[in-house]
């Protein structure tokens, strides 16, 4: 196997062995242009270093085949069932063109049918929308594109356009409704309906304009073919990905920090403007109204009424308007997973380090003092000596913590993404004498196990770390090693997130420039590790089981690991040699059923599998349903929000140190905002919980000893 040092001198192998190899094959000459080449040397890598890599045959063809139709034309609104017909002849060759024994013909094909089809799609949409529609039919859209099939001709591809547009243009006529409805100016009092009709079609058709426009200037054939390169990347799991040289870049400069105003990380996907990430500490992540794969649909200034849609938007454009001057303001209109629609202000700021940091305060609950860490990464500045390292800050508020006598502490990992193994392995550390953490096993087959080694403890008391279906990675890794050890109690939702894969970027081709890092023909970031638990098992696919299970309002949302039928599976391997404690399985028990037989939970938990039900359910464009079915959701949605938050706050006390650190810092805004986060917690109806099931893990006796 190739190890580190020898990733540049792979790429540049594997670009050369691809020039030689296309001259002739089987005494057929094949083209020897650069997207063969790049093409068979992405294969080559992936073949030859890849964790697990899928086998090249017809099997993987036909899913290249399916995936690649699907990224062209996710809603089936462009090809027609005739054209599919035709190109299947090659859906079981595309592995011999991944393997150079075939000349690419794929994409070419392709090519030809989407630069035909493109212009009288545009034709299609601008005739639709130059009429009228009228709302009083009952029929209904089928959004899910995987229970259709593509259009048997013109016709019904014209239909299938007829009725998206009309689900499109019917989201905003209502809209203007209830604008109409709430105004009080006379210039929007007055508007008749069929002016509103007009208007939102307008704005339909604008959006349209532009996404088509950009597809027509961007999405050129060297770029569809870096879809395709992507596709098959993404085929051997969903973190291996291709970078052509410019995206490499793009790439870079996200996760080097930098963001645009609101503190997201944004991407372009089927025209809409969606939240990939959130960075701990930037506005969206501590207005705690932004989730991920919510999707931007307006963006406006200050206080001022007018709001631009930015669907169709290039992600460039629109972080241009969400950007602004520090202290600023901006309007943002979200649309969440489940297709309601909800309006926040953020203030611009920059993202302020140390509010990203670990830091805790104390919940009192009748007579216990129960500590609260917020740990919204496990971030690491190695750079410099004195650097920020979350092992060390949590060390510090577990000091802090048992200062204030404290009778049990609760970690909160939910939506923390992850970050540095090595810290992942100090702070567990914190909390278990010397011993394995995690395991890790490259593709050989060869373990790592990798230990924390000292052996003293800073806390042995009452622990519970929170979690959900975001917390992943290294987050992971802790509540793995807590829950294997029997150390704490894992409350929250059924599982987390369950990446248990680590990836490594691989550069292709000689250098283009020394500052950017940038090569002749991209990267790879590839999966080459999987991680393993004390107890052996994987925690790729499945995460960590909560031991006790808090219903949770996303718990619908198919955003996790084992969602991606891609994904790399589950196994396990022997376990490491650990002193394991008793544990808290009574209390673990005893908290189940009390979960169970609160009201709260059960309707969160009754609403969230009607969500599940319902939210990809065909959509109906009569407009009186089209609003019953709306509303049916957005209450649905409001209910459990309302329920996730106390009617009571929780009586909760700031930590002596850290009034001087922010109550009385002469920066007054970062005061206020240390308060706005508190006030959340107050009101947060899982830390209540968990706060109630660390009280009772403090009443044990003695719960800390080993089994061995």
């Amino acid at each position: 196997m190739i190890r580190k040092k020898g990733w540049i001198l792979f790429s540049i192998m594997v670009f050369a062995s691809a020039f030689f190899a296309f001259k002739t094959i089987n005494g057929k000459i094949v083209t020897d242009s650069p997207k063969q080449k790049l093409l068979t040397a992405i294969g080559q890598l992936l073949k030859e270093e890849h964790y697990s890599p899928k086998a090249f045959d017809d099997a993987f063809s036909k899913l290249v085949f399916k995936k690649y139709l699907s990224e062209l034309d996710g809603d089936k609104t462009m090809f027609l069932q005739s054209e599919i017909d035709y190109l299947k002849k090659y859906e079981t060759t595309l592995d011999d063109e991944i393997k150079g024994t075939a000349e690419i013909e794929f994409t070419p094909a392709v090519d030809s049918f989407y630069e035909k089809e493109l212009p009288e799609v545009v034709s299609t949409y601008k005739s639709i929308l130059s009429k009228p529609f009228t709302f009083s039919t009952d029929e209904t859209l089928v959004t899910d594109a995987e229970k259709v099939a593509y259009p048997a001709n013109k016709e019904e591809r014209t239909e299938r356009w007829r009725k998206r547009l009309k689900f499109l243009v019917l989201e905003r006529y209502v809209d203007l409704l209830d604008q109409r409805s709430k105004s009080k100016v006379d210039s929007i009092t007055k508007r008749t309906d069929e002016q509103l009709e007009a208007e939102a079609r307008g704005k339909v058709l604008k959006n349209t304009d532009r996404m088509y426009d950009r597809i027509k200037a961007r999405l050129s054939r060297d770029e569809r073919f870096n879809m395709y390169v992507n596709v098959i990347t993404n085929l051997m799991d969903p973190h291996t990905d291709y970078f052509p040289p410019v995206e490499k870049r793009a790439f870079d400069e996200q996760m080097s920090g930098r963001f645009y105003g609101i503190g997201a990380q944004l991407q372009e996907q089927e025209g809409n403007i969606k939240i990939m990430s959130l960075i701990p500490g930037g506005p969206a992540w501590k207005s705690g109204e932004i989730m991920v794969n919510d999707i931007i649909v307006k963006v406006g200034q200050g206080d001022k009424d007018e709001m631009v849609d930015v669907t169709g938007f290039d992600v460039t454009d629109a972080v241009k308007l969400i950007r602004g001057n520090k202290g600023t303001n901006v309007k943002l209109t979200l649309k969440k997973s489940d297709g309601t629609y909800k309006t926040i202000t953020l203030q611009r700021d920059e993202i302020v380090q140390d509010e990203t940091f670990a830091r805790s305060v104390v919940v009192n609950d009748g007579n216990k003092k129960i500590g609260v860490i917020s740990l919204p990464e496990f971030y690491a500045d190695f750079e410099h000596p004195n650097g920020a390292k979350c092992s060390e800050d949590v060390a510090k508020e577990i000091v802090k913590l048992k200062d204030a006598k404290v009778d049990g502490i609760i970690m909160d990992l939910r939506f923390n993404g992850g970050g540095s193994l090595y810290e992942v392995i100090q702070m567990v550390g914190l909390f278990i004498k010397d011993g394995p953490v995690v395991q890790v096993k490259d593709r050989d087959g060869k373990i790592v196990v990798m230990d924390d080694k000292n052996p003293s403890v800073l806390y042995d008391g009452p622990l519970a770390v929170m979690v959900n279906e975001t917390s992943a990675s290294a987050s992971e890794i802790f509540a793995a090693a807590i829950q294997d050890y029997k150390r704490g109690i894992i409350v929250g939702s059924t599982s987390t997130y369950g990446k248990g894969t680590v990836q490594r970027n691989i550069p292709l081709g000689k250098p283009l420039d020394f500052f950017s890092g940038r090569t002749e023909f991209g990267a790879v970031k590839l999966t080459f590790q999987k991680f393993y638990r004390v107890n052996g098992g994987s925690t790729q696919l499945k995460g960590v089981s909560s031991d006790v299970v808090l219903p949770d309002p996303y718990d619908y949302i198919k955003i996790r690991e084992k969602d991606n039928p891609s994904a790399l599976g589950w196994d396990e391997i022997k376990k490491a040699n650990a002193d394991i404690y008793t544990g808290y399985q009574g209390i673990v028990k005893k908290e189940n059923e009390s979960i169970q037989a609160n009201p709260a939970f059960g309707i969160i938990k009754a609403n969230t599998d009607w969500l599940a039900r319902n939210v990809d359910a065909p959509v109906n464009l009569q407009l009186d349903k089209y609003k019953e079915q709306q509303t049916k959701l957005k209450n649905t949605v409001n209910q459990n929000n309302s329920l996730s938050k106390l009617t009571k706050e929780m009586d909760m006390d700031v930590l002596k140190p850290d009034y001087d650190k922010f109550y009385n810092n002469p920066d007054k805004q970062k005061g206020e905002r240390y308060k706005a986060w508190m006030k959340s917690l107050k009101s947060d109806l899982y830390i209540n919980e968990t706060v109630k099931i660390v009280s009772d893990m403090s009443k044990l006796q003695n719960p800390l000893a080993y089994t061995r």
